[in-house]
């Protein structure tokens, strides 16, 4: 049974103040805060520029052992090049990723919205190169890329198949895939169906029906891979952590509920 790592997409959200991190947390301790609730977090800022060594460092020294980070692929290889001609950025960008030695998860292949099976030839040319000390995860937008022939392509890289709850894709049709995962981990997203939701402090829509559906389908997916990354948008529910507290309970983990953090926190700056 492989273990279910629960996290969010991202932890920089001022909105978290208060109803996760206790009153007063500064941005500099953030993420040494979600630490201490969560194992695991995707990075969505090396989607946008390679991150400064400095900066990577500074994220492996603000947390524990056993926790790790899924990083983004930077879009200017999957969007700008499609993933064609920019191997000086993906090695760039791993010798980066690496920094995080133990703390390094997998990396998120994200694939635009216009890379259809029409451009499987790029796809086909990039993974077979990349490097077998890392995991790697791939987002398709769209739906035709779900078809035997394209799964097998991952598996015969031993790719994961990032299985999104988004709009792009059923939800019946994404949670059959567990079924069959390509690679010896998976990763999983809940992304909402748009991005209307502009509360993060709070539960704004009530998914609690189709968590409890993934619960059950990730319990049967943890029995054939050795590992599971999971990570909630505040899209999806409003209030990320609640939404990954609520898997972690439906999985019978024991979530770190905020009164715990601000207990702690107390601890701290009482000098106990």
């Amino acid at each position: 049974m492989g273990h279910v790592h629960i996290g969010t997409q991202g932890w920089n959200y001022d909105a978290w103040v208060g109803p996760f991190y206790p009153k007063g947390t500064r941005p500099a301790n953030f993420l040494r805060t979600y630490a201490r609730a969560f194992e695991t977090v995707e990075i969505d800022s090396t989607f946008y520029a390679i991150p400064p060594a400095a900066t990577v460092e500074g994220w492996a020294e603000r947390v524990p052992e056993g926790f790790v980070f899924a990083l983004k692929l930077p879009r200017a290889i999957t969007h700008e090049h499609a993933l064609e001609g920019a191997w000086d950025l993906v090695n760039a960008f791993l010798a980066r990723a690496r920094l995080l030695g133990a703390r390094l998860g997998p990396v998120l292949i994200q694939l635009g919205p216009e890379f259809g099976p029409s451009r499987r030839a790029a796809l086909e040319g990039f993974l077979p190169r990349l490097p077998r000390d890392i995991r790697f995860a791939v987002e398709f937008r769209q739906a035709s890329w779900i078809a035997p022939k394209h799964l097998r392509l991952l598996a015969d890289n031993g790719v994961a198949l990032a299985l999104a709850d988004g709009r792009w894709m059923p939800r019946e049709r994404v949670l059959a895939l567990v079924e069959s995962p390509t690679a010896d981990f998976a990763y999983l997203r809940w992304m909402g169906p748009d991005r209307a939701i502009e509360d993060y402090a709070r539960v704004v829509v009530d998914r609690s029906h189709e968590i409890a559906e993934w619960a059950v389908a990730l319990a049967a997916l943890a029995a054939r891979v050795s590992a599971v990354h999971a990570y909630f948008n505040n899209h999806y529910q409003g209030h990320s952590p609640a939404s990954a507290r609520e898997l972690q309970r439906l999985l019978g983990q024991r979530p770190i509920e905020p009164a715990a953090l601000r207990d702690q926190a107390e601890l701290f700056e009482s000098g106990g």
